[in-house]
């Protein structure tokens, strides 16, 4: 039997902006659970955590330090961390203080976890199997369900501006008039009963990685603020690998669509928006 040392290594980043004790506090046990699990399957000797504020004011500095704290010790080696002080630098420029300064050999791994996704006790050990198991695959991403049970698409296909149009910002009954659009464009036809490889963009909040490839990319664009820079990252490491959707990898994700969140979101949406289409190519239908 392998010894603890010898074991992939998995190093995890989570981003706070927007402070929920509860949530984040059961989304950090509920990793640790799955974590856990993955140990005694041996699947990874250890754990890093790194939680990551980004709120500008010092506030939740205190809060976030004791809830990494308070977290019951794993059943394998780890180390907690907590970086605070940065200000608001943005979704993928917070988690790349941790994904280009971290070392990382050949057989780790990487997950980036929004703080608002609590992981089902199994769905580690089922996505670190799979990457075991199959070297092509670069990430996968887990079955998506919402705070109320329903399913959310986990996967897309190369988006157009329409359907992000619709997708985002469309009322209830444009959108079903488009209905056969949107779920070919959430790839709603995937099978659940077995993997599916080649999956062009995978959602942002839950990626489970190769820690190399990741830190090849030198992990999220930074010139996105917040919005795409999932969509870009997903495109630039399906060149180093496939993407796979693994649905028996399960988790919660209570997070909603920048339509709901003001002026603002949907002015940094755009503008996301259009570095995208202008790196990736624009389609307009």
């Amino acid at each position: 039997m392998s010894s603890p040392a010898s074991l992939p290594c998995l190093t995890v980043s989570v981003v706070v902006y927007h402070l929920d004790v509860p949530v984040v506090s059961r989304a950090l046990n509920s990793l640790q659970t799955a974590a856990d699990q993955a140990g005694e399957r041996g699947l990874i000797g250890s754990l890093h955590i790194h939680l990551i504020d980004n709120a500008e004011s010092p506030e939740n500095r205190h809060v976030l330090a004791d809830l990494l704290k308070e977290l019951p010790p794993p059943l394998i080696a780890h180390t907690r961390s907590f970086k605070s002080g940065h200000g608001n630098i943005g979704f993928g420029r917070a988690h790349n203080l941790v994904i280009t300064s971290t070392s990382a050999d050949a057989h780790d791994y990487y997950l980036v976890l929004n703080p608002d996704v609590f992981l089902a006790p199994d769905s580690l050990v089922q996505g670190l199997s799979w990457l075991a198991s199959h070297p092509p695959s670069v990430a996968v991403a887990p079955a998506i369900q919402n705070g109320d049970g329903n399913k959310v698409s986990a996967c897309k296909r190369f988006p157009s501006v329409l359907d992000f149009l619709l997708r985002g910002f469309a009322p209830a009954r444009v959108k079903a008039l488009f209905r056969k659009r949107l779920d070919r464009y959430e790839m709603t036809d995937l099978p659940q009963d077995q993997a599916s490889n080649d999956i062009p963009v995978i959602s942002g909040c839950f990626m489970l990685f190769r820690h190399q490839p990741l830190q090849a990319l030198q992990g999220f664009d930074p010139g996105y603020f917040l919005y795409f820079e999932d969509f870009d990252l997903a495109i630039r490491a399906h060149q180093s690998g496939t993407l796979t959707y693994l649905p028996s990898m399960n988790i919660t994700h209570l997070g909603g669509h920048s339509a709901r969140k003001g002026l603002r979101h949907i002015l940094m949406f755009g503008r996301s928006a259009w570095r995208f289409f202008n790196t990736h190519g624009w389609r307009w239908i």
